[in-house]
């Protein structure tokens, strides 16, 4: 949750200082991801809510699982994809914009953002 890139590694750093000994297995995982952990400071910050969570993937999936345990399986190969489809086709009209979506044409144009603040492009 730091403001900036540089807060965060020092952060990410302390992290690892103190808990290396104590779970090795989890900060070797740490860091070899550590480039992709930090990757939505790259990003204007108002997509950083969402680029940190995982919840718009799981609840849909959620609603996907609990009808397909509820039909005990649909058949064909052919039906459960149909009925997969049509339960995304439903959850996405629950869902809402995204945070500063007006920043998307930037981010597809490749306008580089430091810390969130987008970058005025070298003469």
């Amino acid at each position: 949750m730091a403001e900036t890139k540089k807060a965060a590694l020092e952060a990410y750093d302390g992290f690892l200082k103190l808990y290396d000994a104590k779970y090795p297995n989890a900060c070797a995982c740490l860091k070899k991801d550590k480039d992709a952990l930090l990757t939505f400071y790259d990003f204007p910050a108002e997509h950083w809510r969402h680029i940190r969570t995982t919840n718009p993937i799981e609840s849909t999936f959620a609603t996907v699982r609990h009808r397909t345990r509820q039909t005990k399986g649909c058949g064909s190969r052919k039906a459960t994809l149909s009925m997969v489809y049509k339960l995304g086709l439903e959850a996405e009209k629950g869902w809402r914009r995204l945070n500063g979506y007006r920043q998307l044409d930037k981010v597809v144009q490749g306008i580089t953002f430091v810390d969130g603040i987008e970058q005025e492009a070298a003469a």
